[in-house]
Order: C-alpha cells, then sequence, then structure tokens
C-alpha cells in the first residue's frame, strides 16, 4: 500500500448510494505515484475494492469523458474547491493539505456518489436559446467576423458547461430559479453572432424573466472559478445594458 519510503496518498470521499440515500464518508489510501490526477486515484481506487481500514467497497461513481479539461463532465468538488478531477494533479493537492478530499457538487441533485444531474444547466441553455439558427449547412455562406470580433467572442465559445460557475454562486439556491452566469455569458455570445443574432429578442426577454439577470447578485464568484477564465462578470455586465436598451424599446414600441 506505499512505495519504498512509506508515503502514501489519502483520500477522504463523500459517498451516497443513490439519489434519495443519506451521504457518509469513505477514506482511501493509495501507494505514492508522481504526477497522478485525481481520475487516476479514482480508478486505483475501484481497482483496490477497500477502504483505508480493510472493508470491501463497491467502487466510487464519478463522471468523467475527456480527460483534458474541455468537456466538463468529471467537474467536483476538490479540498472544498470546484474544478475538474483530471487536471487536479495530486503532487499539487498534497502540497496544500495531508490529504485530498473529495465531494459532489452542491447546486445539483445527486445520483451516486461523486455523479451530479446538471439537466439545470442544460435547461437554462434551451431556454436562452444557445444555439446559431440555421435551415441547412449545404453551402450556406458564412457571415465574416473582424478579427476583432473573433477576439472577442472566443473566449465565450470556450464554455464547456461545467458547472463551477453554478456551484460558487450564492444566488443559486434553493429559494432562487437563478439562470446562471454560462447562461447569461452564452445569451451574449450568440446574440453577437451575425447569424445567431435572429433570435437577440428572444433571449433578451428570456434573460429577464424569472430567474434571469436581474437575480444576479454580483458576488462575482464565477469569474474567480472559471477553469477557461471567461470573462463572465463583463458578460453579466453587457447582458445587463442590453436588457436596459431592450427594456426601453419596449416600452416606447407599445
Amino acid at each position: 500500500m506505499s512505495d519504498a519510503n512509506g508515503k502514501k496518498i489519502r483520500l477522504k470521499i463523500r459517498r451516497q448510494d443513490g439519489p434519495d440515500q443519506p451521504s457518509y464518508w469513505q477514506t482511501f489510501e493509495l501507494p505514492y505515484e508522481p504526477q497522478l490526477n485525481v481520475i487516476t486515484c479514482l480508478q486505483r481506487i475501484a481497482e483496490l475494492g477497500r477502504t483505508a481500514d480493510g472493508q470491501k467497497t463497491t467502487p466510487v461513481a464519478w463522471d468523467s469523458n475527456c480527460l483534458e479539461e474541455v468537456c466538463g463532465a468529471c467537474t467536483m468538488v476538490i479540498n472544498r474547491r470546484v474544478r475538474q478531477a483530471c487536471s487536479a494533479l495530486v503532487d499539487r493537492l498534497l502540497a496544500e493539505a495531508d490529504e485530498i478530499r473529495l465531494e459532489p457538487m452542491s447546486k445539483f441533485p445527486v445520483v451516486r456518489d461523486l455523479v451530479v444531474d446538471r439537466s439545470r444547466m442544460f435547461e437554462a441553455l434551451k431556454r436562452i436559446k444557445a444555439w446559431v439558427p440555421v435551415d441547412g449547412y449545404y453551402d450556406l455562406p458564412t457571415p465574416r467576423l473582424t478579427q476583432n470580433e473573433q477576439e472577442e467572442l472566443y473566449p465565450l465559445s470556450r464554455c464547456m458547461t461545467c458547472g463551477c460557475c453554478l456551484e460558487a454562486c450564492p444566488q443559486v439556491n434553493p429559494k432562487t430559479n437563478f439562470i446562471g452566469a454560462h447562461a447569461i455569458s452564452l445569451a451574449v455570445l450568440f446574440n453577437s453572432h451575425p447569424t445567431g443574432a435572429a433570435e437577440k429578442q428572444a433571449r433578451l426577454y428570456a434573460l429577464m424573466e424569472k430567474g434571469g439577470l436581474m437575480e444576479c447578485g454580483n458576488a462575482q464568484n464565477c469569474v474567480k472559478v472559471c477553469p477557461k477564465e471567461i470573462p463572465l462578470t463583463d458578460s453579466i455586465a453587457k447582458a445587463g445594458r442590453a436588457l436596459t436598451f431592450a427594456s426601453i424599446k419596449h416600452w416606447l414600441d407599445r
């Protein structure tokens, strides 16, 4: 269970056997290896099949896909900070604490162990029509963007719907229906696209509804935890200005 120097990796994991089941903690110990990430540790735990005190147990359930911090599937709370498990390096985590603590995100329903149901995020994308509407793709001319427009919009396009911004946001709680910074930022992205702007008013009206932009408390936690360093607060400010103009126009057109 340990390397030649007796060094171990100790992981404490919050587990839950099902959506309506109580949560509990289990501790695991693995032999130390350099340059591991959290996903590799979870794979080692599945192979090991027992806890640190020798009790047999089931493999820990978690989500993952790309293993390159591109898909956002493996998002979880690691040492009380929301982030992706694939890019969470064990050596760095152990330099900060004696053990690695893994928990599922708290703002989403738990399916099992570290797996959560992020339907809330995807429903928000439907709500703000987070796509470019086209009739077809065959021989379709592509609108041209200037270099400055491309450089401004590219950071917004990097959103991978990982859930970090919602997990860190105090406005996302059982008492609110806040749509989230990710949806606001993507609304700005698609409203700035020459073809996507066809649904501009619908997106703005969606952000005016209950749970929309007005419920943002401007805590700015979202931009601090975003793994892609998306300027979410800038997007929120732009969306706020756009909503103001849209509200005035709507009032004048009545």
